[in-house]
């Protein structure tokens, strides 16, 4: 038999589903609500900052509230490891919501053990991802707290019903029925779901993107970018260094100021379902593009390949939700390394919703003028290409001379 829960600890965004679970799991195991609310950048949004979630929280009926800024964590921690590593899922995908969830699973578990809490709960619904990502997390690091997932409990079967839920209770949300998007905001992307998004024929509507300008409509003048890397990590922009959160938002908002970053993606869920998901990851797409480019001159052909085939399983990693796994901490040893010597400096150019690169350089650089030239040089002799060629085709002529017997 189940014990009493006493108190539970619930991952808390001040969205509608969080904030029906918050009021539901008061009513449903009379048991004490603490909210978590880890600040990842969401307070740069448009549509409210924490403290305002805070308010939210307390009024719904929490005990307690942790509102904690992990903005550098975030960023340092968790998507620049992801960044060094390349990773994008089915190759449209930067995975900004999925690199979020370890990081506010984490903290959570070292809140209820603080707080001597009996439980974890979230707000993701019984099929979606993130179940999986908070889930996977709490079982690696408190296997012994029990686990509440609401959607998976209550009688609501949408969001329509959560609205209306929220309107008995007296709970303030910025849903509608009209416009029953699921958003998730944090420095690195902001993302929508839901409503007529999930037909995968409707163009999402303007009005949508809450950060970056419709490339039609952004500047008819390009800028030009320098970032500096060094070990694989972005230090500065233009000359000018910055801590890892305030360099992401300096690109955020050149990025979003050009139309850089807006995807449309149908993507394949762990569970087992295709979704639609509309992304706005204007920095991030600015740094992969820059990484790529120092990688090109800096890393090792067969390295660089490694790497390449690797990645697809790197994001996966991250997507599914297995960021504390063991084999995720032995790939990253492995990029890590290979990352050592990725150092110098990117220059891209931004215009009307396309991030170029236009220049790349590194003191360490691989790419040697001399050999790469169409010119005669010392270091590289074209006749040893004949014997190259011929080793090389020697199985491409055996199996076409075995054709003719």
């Amino acid at each position: 038999m189940n014990k009493k829960i006493r108190k539970v600890v619930l991952a808390y965004s001040g969205g509608l589903d969080t904030s029906v679970a918050l009021r539901w799991l008061k009513e449903k195991y009379s048991c004490e609500v603490v909210a978590f609310c880890a600040d990842l950048g969401q307070s740069e949004s448009p549509s409210g900052g924490v403290e305002s979630i805070r308010q939210k929280a307390l009024r719904i009926g929490a005990s307690k509230v942790y509102l904690e800024d992990l903005r550098e964590t975030f960023v340092r921690d968790f998507i620049f490891p992801m960044l060094r590593a390349n990773a994008v899922y089915e190759g449209g995908y930067l995975l900004g919501t999925s690199i979020a969830r370890p990081l506010i699973a984490k903290r959570q578990v070292e809140i209820a053990q603080k707080e001597r809490a009996d439980a974890l709960a979230h707000g993701a619904t019984g099929k979606g991802n993130d179940q999986v990502r908070f889930e996977l997390t709490y079982q690696a690091l408190a296997p012994q707290l029990r686990i509440i997932a609401p959607w998976r409990e209550w009688e609501f079967r949408s969001r329509r019903d959560l609205i209306e839920y929220a309107k008995q209770h007296d709970i303030p949300i910025t849903a509608t029925k009209d416009k029953p998007y699921s958003v998730d905001q944090n420095l690195f992307h902001t993302s929508y779901e839901g409503g007529i998004l999930e037909d995968p024929w409707v163009e999402p509507p303007e009005g949508l993107y809450e950060h970056t300008i419709s490339p039609e409509k952004a500047p008819d003048k390009a800028i030009y970018l320098e970032i500096e890397y060094k070990g694989g990590n972005p230090m500065a922009i233009n000359g000018k260094r910055h801590s890892p959160s305030r360099l992401l938002e300096r690109l955020n908002a050149l990025g979003a100021a050009h139309g850089i970053g807006r995807a449309d993606v149908v993507e394949n869920r762990y569970v087992g379902m295709k979704s639609r998901g509309i992304y706005e990851t204007p920095g991030g797409t600015i740094l992969h593009a820059a990484h790529r480019a120092i990688e090109s001159i800096t890393l090792d052909r067969e390295v660089m390949h490694l790497q390449d085939s690797l990645m697809p399983r790197y994001a996966e990693m991250i997507y599914y939700g297995y960021w504390f796994s063991p084999e995720r901490q032995v790939l990253q040893t492995a990029i890590d390394e290979g990352q050592k010597t990725v150092s110098g400096v990117s220059r891209l150019k931004l215009f009307k919703g396309h991030c170029s690169v236009v220049g790349r350089k590194a003191r360490r650089s691989l790419y040697i003028p001399d050999l790469a030239t169409f010119e005669e040089d010392r270091l590289y002799r074209q006749q040893d290409a004949e014997g190259f060629i011929r080793l090389n085709a020697l199985r491409l002529k055996l199996k076409a001379l075995r054709k003719k017997r």
